[in-house]
């Protein structure tokens, strides 16, 4: 259905440009007929676009319903000792996320910014969640470090952060698994 749309779309921008060129060339017809197409062409690239964010949302609501949902998020708390360039996430022992860093992504996190890193649907129970976080650590080595998280996933959503700390009286990076309430 959105590919229908977008080819209205594309077809009626290409009528308005020859419309153009031919107005251009032959000036026979009004202004004013090309401006009312140019609107109905802007309103129906409004239409399609609302209705692209509409079928995401509708999407996400029957790929993650609320009470199977999970989403684990990535935070960098100052980052003096480590510098992340990836992270990988294993649920029950299957890996489930493996993500790699650009340099952006990184100052972002450092900044305080939060990165949803993974969404899955989970059943009912205990789970065991085990991060595994690549970078440079202290006096810029390459550094691997994982931390574990055993949860029990109830009904309705459940979020978890990883969250990479700077451990000053050790000069180490912390890294700490917790669940929101």
């Amino acid at each position: 259905m959105t590919k229908t749309l977008i080819r209205l779309i594309a077809a009626a921008t290409l009528a308005f440009s020859m419309a153009t060129v031919a107005q251009d060339s032959e000036d026979t017809e009004p202004r004013d007929e090309f401006r009312s197409i140019d609107r109905d062409v802007q309103a129906l690239k409004k239409e399609v676009l609302d209705l692209n964010r509409d079928l995401f949302l509708l999407e996400e609501e029957l790929l993650f319903p609320a009470n199977s949902q999970v989403a684990f998020f990535i935070s960098l708390d100052v980052g003096e000792y480590f510098e992340l360039d990836s992270v990988n996430i294993k649920i029950d022992g299957k890996e489930v996320a493996n993500y790699l860093y650009t340099a952006r992504e990184a100052d972002a996190l450092i900044r305080g910014g939060v990165h949803r890193v993974h969404m899955a649907n989970l059943k009912t129970g205990d789970h065991e969640l085990v991060a595994i976080f690549t970078g440079k650590g202290p006096h810029v080595r390459d550094y691997r470090r994982g931390a574990t998280l055993n949860f029990n996933k109830g009904i309705g959503a459940k979020y978890v952060e990883l969250e990479i700390t700077d451990r000053v009286k050790k000069q180490q990076p912390e890294f700490v698994i917790k669940e929101w309430e």
